[in-house]
């Protein structure tokens, strides 16, 4: 997986002095991370949809960095964001493909800081002008996080600024930009929200080896399950024997809300709400039904200095209804 991917918005990269700068650093200092050269990829702006999803579908963090661009992003970039978040995969009933996603924009303002202001020929904020960036973010389920940006960064060779300033304050960008990723990528919360995808993937396929689980439990972790209370180990054994035994494999766990609260330095509270997908066997309890589930499910977990995590308490409750 590549865990970041950055979405380079500039119709010709070559011509710029300062995107090219913030995208080398980057490119060199960021461990997993996969640039995106628009210009390169669609110079005639026929966006490949499929293979721009599966970028961001790889990803943990989507990073959108262009020149600010008449108040806006290239058209470049807006022909990619009006192609690629579309209805099933952005938004609509089944647009869930990029919930849960960090999302920066990190883009470069040829104008100086003061002209963005009320009383500034710009008269609007940086911030008020990306509103529907913002939003756009908002309705496809995103983290929208503080957004990067430099003023000052257009270079017009004896009428305005100085390369070498020009080509430092991208510097500097690029350094924020990376440590602000660092940051999402090393978070408590961005490891347990990675956690959590894996633990529901292995619980999809059922497999025969529980040491898949209960590596991640402690030894005296209290399980309430619906049919009731398990405690340690063994107790996750008995139970998910039974889970095995009700269930067939290739079922579904659709996590739809996640919420993370910090305890202290090393302890976390995660509610989730979860939809169970799934088939049952005929010699089940369930006698064959197939049944679509929603429950709350409420978990106590530690998380180590290298970010190892293990569930405290698990408590799964039905949702009424």
């Amino acid at each position: 997986m590549s865990k970041v991917v950055v979405i380079s918005g500039h119709p010709n990269l070559e011509s710029s002095n300062t995107n090219t700068v913030i995208l080398d650093e980057v490119s060199s200092q960021l461990e997993g991370v996969q640039v995106r050269r628009l210009d390169q990829l669609y110079p005639d702006y026929q966006i490949n949809v499929d293979e721009e999803q599966k970028a961001l579908l790889d990803a943990d963090i989507v990073v959108l960095q262009f020149p600010f661009y008449w108040y806006s992003v290239p058209a470049l970039l807006k022909k990619w964001i009006d192609d690629v978040f579309s209805y099933n995969f952005a938004y609509g009933s089944q647009g869930d493909k990029l919930k849960g996603k960090d999302i920066i924009l990190s883009f470069t303002v040829g104008g100086p800081e003061e002209s963005y202001d009320p009383l500034g020929y710009n008269h609007f904020t940086i911030e008020q002008l990306i509103k529907p960036l913002q939003q756009t973010a908002y309705l496809a389920g995103m983290n929208f996080v503080k957004p990067i940006y430099t003023h000052r960064m257009v270079y017009i060779p004896g009428v305005y600024n100085d390369l070498d300033e020009v080509q430092g304050r991208a510097r500097e960008h690029a350094d924020k930009l990376i440590e602000q990723v660092n940051e999402l990528l090393n978070s408590p919360a961005k490891a347990i929200n990675r956690f959590i995808q894996q633990w529901f993937a292995d619980f999809d396929v059922l497999p025969d080896d529980s040491e898949r689980f209960t590596r991640y439990l402690t030894n005296d972790v209290k399980l309430v399950m619906t049919d009731g209370e398990y405690l340690g180990h063994e107790g996750f054994r008995d139970w998910y024997q039974t889970a095995r035994s009700t269930f067939k494999p290739d079922c579904q766990h659709i996590v739809e809300q996640v919420s993370i609260q910090e305890l202290s330095a090393t302890q976390h509270q995660v509610e989730l709400r979860v939809r169970l997908i799934a088939d049952s066997y005929p010699e089940s309890s369930l006698k064959g039904e197939s049944i679509n589930l929603l429950v709350n499910e409420s978990w106590k977990v530690s998380i180590s200095d290298d970010q190892a995590i293990q569930i405290q308490e698990y408590i799964v409750t039905p949702v009424d209804g």
